[in-house]
């Protein structure tokens, strides 16, 4: 059952989450600590850890991954442990698209309409704000409960369930389509004004010091016009920030000791020599890559401005998953490769066995210098002859 905004779900999720999971991983955007409670309470001991990736436990890290995967957005988590008839938080709406796993003992939820329909930034509910719950609901072991960002929301422990530990998922942080036109519009106007000369005119006349702006209003709405007619004719739409922020900050592939010794097994005896135009190849880890075009900063000639660039998650690490202390994004692991190359990596990129010498590339060394460059990223393997 897919989740849909404005609708709240509760349904056994027994399967996904069935060990104890009792580490609290800071969701970015917010310094959440878990829930604080009045009274002192003492649950478990927590073994020491040297680094935070030790806390990333490797369920939630494979829950997490796919998530990722799925919705094309970074996903965040908690974890949430409190002891009987206590609350934490008051009622409150999150920026993110929430998903509770009760993991342990029983929690009381209480969600009301939004005061913001699918809100961007948390906030606190003022106490007149919050009447009568739409959904009133007990999670118990198992249960699953989604509710869209801006859905005002407080649970409690219950007086007859010892303690509570639930997992919160969230996602879709910063990920609307304001989002997205504020990502795409400097590329589209640098792209557009390089064609327009009615973007490139200046303003009138004191326009900046104007009290009444309305003057603008005419030539605004002509150039906004043109803007969305460029759009319509397929025009390159390239993402200044968000691609490089997924890409760099998002998990890498779930694998664990059993899948990396088969893996060794299945490859021990056979040769680690990169493919070359005899051979077949088939892409892996399309879910964690992403292609795009932009151009290459500081270049004089517009022929080599704009170049392809094939991001992946490969070698991003748990540890620095949505915890960076810097404002700018991690750096994206990747290649670059000429606009003549886009045909070929569409072909290989339709995720089947391909062989070297039939893609669309004219120069049979282009062909090498794409399968090789790939390959030793981790992103080609080769197959055999038949496959």
């Amino acid at each position: 059952m897919r989740p849909q905004p404005g609708r709240s779900i509760a349904r056994p999720m027994r399967e996904c989450c069935g060990e104890r999971l009792l580490y609290n991983v800071r969701r970015a955007g917010r310094g959440d600590t878990g829930d604080v409670s009045h009274r002192p309470y003492e649950y478990r001991q927590l073994p020491a850890h040297n680094t935070l990736s030790d806390l990333l436990f490797d369920k939630l890290w494979q829950i997490m991954e796919k998530l990722e995967c799925f919705f094309g957005a970074l996903v965040g988590c908690n974890v949430y442990i409190t002891p009987s008839s206590s609350q934490g938080l008051p009622p409150h709406h999150d920026d993110v698209e929430v998903f509770i796993l009760q993991v342990e003992g029983e929690k009381h939820w209480r969600l009301y309409e939004p005061m913001v329909q699918l809100a961007r930034e948390y906030d606190v509910s003022p106490a007149e704000k919050v009447t009568a719950p739409t959904h009133d609901i007990i999670l118990k072991e198992g249960d699953l409960l989604y509710f869209p960002r801006g859905t005002i929301h407080q649970a409690d422990t219950p007086a007859n369930s010892p303690h509570s530990t639930h997992v919160t998922i969230s996602t879709y942080q910063n990920n609307s389509w304001v989002d997205y036109l504020q990502d795409l519009m400097p590329a589209l106007l640098q792209d557009a004004a390089r064609d327009s000369v009615d973007l490139r005119k200046g303003i009138p006349l004191q326009q900046l010091q104007c009290l009444d702006p309305s003057r603008a209003r005419g030539p605004l709405s002509g150039l906004l016009s043109d803007l969305a007619k460029r759009i319509e004719g397929r025009c390159q739409l390239r993402s200044c920030e968000m691609l490089r922020d997924f890409m760099g900050n998002r998990l890498p592939p779930y694998q664990d000791a059993e899948s990396a010794n088969r893996e060794k097994e299945e490859t021990n005896g056979k040769s680690d020599a990169p493919p070359n135009l005899n051979s077949k190849v088939k892409l892996q880890y399309k879910d964690y890559t992403a292609i795009t075009v932009d151009r290459v900063p500081g270049t004089q000639k517009p022929s080599e401005e704009m170049m392809i660039y094939v991001f992946h998650a490969l070698k991003n690490e748990r540890k620095t998953h949505m915890v960076s202390d810097e404002e700018e994004s991690p750096p994206v692991s990747g290649l670059r490769f000429p606009l003549s190359y886009m045909d070929a990596l569409k072909s290989l990129w339709e995720d089947k066995p391909m062989s070297v010498k039939d893609l669309p590339l004219e120069d049979e060394r282009d062909k090498e210098n794409l399968v090789i460059s790939l390959w030793a990223e981790g992103l080609l393997k080769a197959v055999p002859a038949e496959a």
